[in-house]
């Protein structure tokens, strides 16, 4: 990749770079690579080819400001099969965030057929056009989108994700992080209405039964509920040969500030 990397290593801290800026506060990271770096630290530390990393859970307590961030590791579980780990993040003496991933261990699947749902039917991202100069993202990362991503009741929202930069200055991006770091666009895609995005995802539950193949990540907005300010939203995510797994968040109400 030939963009800047999010973030640059200096010893045990990692340094944000301006790519991180979130669109809440300018002052602030944006939530999608909080989610990345936990993500990375997480496989960095205690991933492996035997493991699927199977559920990525992250709790998004605080806006960090551009202070160097330092991670805390945890194994709460260590087995042969299933491993549990928690992180961290410290940004200005605080925390900041915190992720749990559980890890399981790849074997062979049961015996029998079970129903699932049908896979989607929808162009391949290099069969659709790039989106119109300057909308939402496009600047960020790479966009194509299926169906109208922000606008419409009545259709389902559908498009394809590809990040441009690494999470870590000199560190290849691999699929799981690349799913880590995409996972945040399940709030605006499930939460966003016609006037704009009004709810900020508190959190973002990822389950996986795979890991992506190739560069694109592909979402497809499946639920929205929200009473009295609290919202919660789900997306199917896809790669390129079928599904990977979900993406689940709650949100608050939030006005930009």
């Amino acid at each position: 990749m030939t963009t800047d990397a999010f973030f640059t290593r200096d010893g045990e801290s990692y340094i944000p770079g301006p790519a991180c800026r979130g669109p809440w506060n300018p002052n602030s990271l944006h939530g999608r690579v909080v989610i990345g770096l936990l993500g990375f630290e997480l496989e960095r530390l205690h991933g492996g080819e035997e493991w699927t990393p199977a559920r990525l859970t992250v709790d998004l307590y605080r806006l960090p400001d551009f202070s160097p961030i330092t991670a805390v590791t945890r194994v709460v579980r260590g087995g042969k099969r299933i491993k549990v780990v928690d992180c961290e993040l410290m940004s200005d003496g605080k925390s900041v965030a915190r992720g749990t991933c559980q890890f399981l261990v790849r074997s062979e699947n049961a015996p029998g057929v079970t129903w699932s749902p049908p896979n989607w039917d929808v162009p391949k991202p290099d069969d659709l056009p790039p989106p119109p100069a300057g909308q939402f993202g496009e600047r960020m990362w790479k966009m194509r989108n299926i169906t109208s991503p922000f606008e419409g009741k009545d259709t389902p929202r559908r498009v394809w994700m590809s990040e441009i930069r690494d999470l870590v200055e000199g560190v290849p991006l691999t699929p799981f992080q690349r799913v880590a770091v995409a996972a945040d666009f399940a709030s605006p895609l499930a939460h966003r209405s016609e006037t704009g995005l009004g709810y900020i995802n508190t959190d973002v539950t990822v389950y996986l039964h795979r890991l992506p193949k190739g560069e694109w990540i592909g979402f497809e907005a499946t639920n929205h509920h929200a009473t009295d300010g609290v919202a919660v939203g789900e997306c199917f995510l896809y790669d390129i040969e079928g599904p990977i797994g979900t993406a689940s968040t709650a949100a608050l109400r939030q006005s930009r500030g």
